[in-house]
């Protein structure tokens, strides 16, 4: 990956956070609860996964920067989402920890030596893993997660009509 790569990468992944919240404004009390099929998470609800995702994904970067060839455990999503009771709790503080997560993260990012962007482990999951494949993965999880939750509204919208 060039040092321009990274740049965009970084500045696709600092843009998730405000791409999330232009996607949630105005949204009212039924429709951030509206699911558009079952099975299928509501805008609470990814803002919740967001939350809990960014501190799994800031806590594997930071091993991955720290320890030497540490082993990062996948997880279950799904059953966080159940066990968390993402359709339950409110969702502001979980908007708030997905921003301070990523606003640290990105901190880090933005700081990171040619040294650190080498660092390597393993996933758990997915086998070898590096700050690269990390970048790679996550700089666009937030505009991933703004779009669903877009989509949601478009269906919500329609559903109304």
């Amino acid at each position: 990956m060039t040092p321009a790569e990274r740049k965009s990468l970084i500045a696709t992944y600092k843009a998730g956070y405000d791409e999330v919240v232009r996607a949630l404004a105005g949204i009212g009390p039924e429709e951030r609860d509206w699911r558009p099929a079952p099975g299928e998470w509501s805008a609470r609800e990814v803002v919740h996964h967001l939350a809990d995702s960014e501190t799994v994904s800031g806590v594997r970067l930071r091993r991955l920067l720290i320890e030497d060839n540490p082993v990062l455990q996948g997880y279950d999503e799904a059953e966080y989402a159940r066990h968390f009771r993402y359709q339950e709790r409110p969702w502001e503080p979980a908007l708030r920890a997905f921003e301070a997560a990523r606003a640290t993260t990105v901190q880090l990012l933005e700081s990171m030596t040619d040294a650190d962007w080498r660092r390597t482990g393993t996933h758990s999951e997915s086998g070898p893993y590096s700050t690269e494949k990390w970048l790679r993965i996550y700089a666009d999880h937030g505009i991933v997660h703004a779009e669903q939750i877009r989509k949601n509204r478009a269906g919500w919208a329609a559903r109304s009509r």
